[in-house]
């Protein structure tokens, strides 16, 4: 069974960095799409950013550019989002995603990944 954990997150004052990390196990599942996608309460889910283990397909929302960072460590099968600058319109829950196959869509559209992290919690105070 494939399960995305997530680590990182938590409060930051406007300014400061936070890193998220998202481990994809089993190491067998090592071909894939990620996603980096937020929510707030009342809104729908957001996609922030996206890579793929076998290069490309990086994509940032606008309102992350230059500010966000995606990566991925094949050795170690987990994906990395570095927020820098945050500001307090980051604020949300933030979950990475994964799919195992081409998407059809576009890599912003939450539908188009199957496997989801459980979720951390970014808090950018002003």
């Amino acid at each position: 069974q494939v399960q995305l954990v997530q680590s990182g997150g938590g409060s930051v004052q406007a300014g400061g960095s936070l890193r998220l990390s998202c481990a994809v196990s089993p190491s067998s599942y090592n071909t894939y799409f990620m996603g980096w996608f937020r929510q707030v309460p009342g809104k729908e889910r957001e996609g922030v950013a996206s890579s793929a283990t076998h290069g490309g397909f990086v994509y940032y929302a606008d309102s992350v550019k230059g500010r966000f960072t995606v990566s991925l460590d094949k050795a170690e099968n987990t994906g990395y989002l570095q927020m820098s600058s945050l500001k307090h319109e980051d604020t949300g829950m933030y979950y990475c995603a994964a799919v195992f196959s081409v998407y059809g869509g576009s890599w912003d559209s939450a539908k188009e990944y199957t496997y989801w992290g459980q979720g951390s919690q970014v808090t950018v105070s002003s």
